[in-house]
């Protein structure tokens, strides 16, 4: 059973690399690519098993994208989706106990909060340029100070509340597990399956924010509310 917080640790050309992650990370990764392939090897017109269920999950995202950030942004649906199955796998890879979750380790969700936020303000110089710019000095210029910090919050939130459920969780379970004596499973299974509830949640959440920040980005003014 892996220990919550202890991380192995490997140096290559001067740098720390947290190895117990990266090898999470990349199963995540081929997990990932393996629903992909089981759910589109065999396409038919009424969808069953793997097909089913990621046609639930793509269709469901689409919708979101579409409500969220308007025609403009349909183009991110494949980042979207790959975000949200990416985070839900990697929240439920540490209910196993000999695994552990890629998202318990904060470098892993303030690493995808950051990349969504460079993509954010990316997307929306190229797409708005000084438009863009002026809406942090918006409804007076003293409010880009405001603005400044709320952008500098917004990966912090993002990062440090997936982290801290993931990790709660994973404690949580592994307590239950090592107090409950094994004629006694309801309590872990009961909590298991809480997890499972809430690992699910938290990748919708980080998903959900992150389309709330692009659509500010890509989102038509017209379309704004």
């Amino acid at each position: 059973m892996h220990e919550i917080g202890v991380r192995e640790v490997v140096q290559f050309a001067g740098l720390t690399f947290n190895w117990e992650t990266l090898c999470m990370t990349w199963l995540t990764m081929a997990i990932v690519i393996l629903i992909a392939f089981l759910a589109t090897r065999n396409l038919k017109m009424v969808p069953s098993g793997w097909q089913n269920v990621l046609e639930m999950i793509v269709t469901g995202l689409n919708a979101q994208i579409a409500g969220t950030m308007g025609k403009r942004g349909s183009f991110l649906a494949p980042f979207i989706i790959s975000l949200f199955l990416f985070l839900l796998v990697s929240n439920w890879l540490g209910l196993i106990p000999t695994l552990s979750s890629p998202t318990n380790d904060l470098n892993t969700t303030l690493g995808l909060a950051l990349l969504v936020i460079v993509m954010v303000h990316s997307l929306g110089l190229y797409m708005k340029g000084a438009h863009y710019l002026a809406h942090f000095f918006k409804p007076t210029p003293v409010f880009v100070i405001i603005n400044a910090i709320e952008e500098i919050a917004k990966p912090i939130t993002l990062s440090f509340r997936l982290f801290g459920n993931i990790l709660a969780g994973e404690i949580l379970i592994i307590i239950l597990l090592k107090l409950m004596p094994i004629w006694m499973p309801i309590p872990s299974v009961i909590w298991l399956a809480f997890s499972i509830f809430i690992g699910g949640v938290q990748a919708f959440i980080f998903t959900m924010l992150s389309m709330a920040y692009f659509a500010g980005a890509v989102k038509e003014d017209s379309e704004e509310s």
